[in-house]
């Protein structure tokens, strides 16, 4: 049994002030009906028994006025075209293509580990790539599909992303080039 249900009959416990006073939606303009010596309104009996045989048994599940779904999403800011429309395609999104080939070019040197220390070389040219993607999103007012978020949300992800690429793979082991000294502490004490 869910919250606002009813046990009896499974209609929603919580209606609002028309529905409480009998009034509904689709009700509130139409004219009032008058009962007869019984006290039944005219046509009530006849629309209850057309729900009870569509299956409905008088339970009014509708969608909570609590929450609204979203219909639509905003482009980000700073989410159109990098140039303009009547260029080819690459051109206009030229920052999205310059941050993914920068990190594609770093990913093809550590694959093919063409000379030494080529792995630390590759993952600092993605952290790079990652960098200039936050300047560009800085910099540039349209920066085309390189806009996911809003300007300070993607500025602080590709920035924050970057730096911690770039500085894993300076102290990137055997012969880090940047020696953190409170790190190999950390790290004797927590690997025994």
């Amino acid at each position: 049994m869910g919250a606002g249900t009813s046990p009896v009959d499974g209609t929603h416990a919580k209606r609002s002030a028309d529905e409480a006073a009998g009034v509904s939606e689709e009700t509130a303009g139409a004219p009032v009906v008058e009962a007869d010596e019984t006290g039944v309104a005219a046509g009530t009996q006849e629309a209850e028994e057309t729900e009870e045989a569509a299956g409905g048994g008088g339970s009014t599940w509708e969608p909570s006025s609590r929450f609204s779904l979203t219909r639509d999403t905003a482009r980000p800011e700073g989410g159109g075209r990098a140039a303009p429309g009547d260029a080819p395609a690459p051109a206009r999104q030229w920052p999205l293509l310059t941050v993914l080939c920068t990190a594609g070019l770093g990913l093809l040197i550590v694959g093919t580990d063409p000379f030494d220390q080529a792995f630390r070389i590759g993952v600092m040219l993605m952290g790079f790539a990652l960098l200039a993607g936050a300047v560009l999103r800085w910099v540039v007012p349209s920066v085309g599909m390189l806009a996911v978020r809003s300007r300070f949300t993607d500025l602080v992800t590709y920035g924050l992303m970057g730096t911690l690429i770039v500085l894993l793979a300076l102290m990137a082991q055997p012969k880090p080039w940047l020696n953190v000294p409170f790190l190999q502490d950390v790290v004797r004490f927590t690997v025994r």
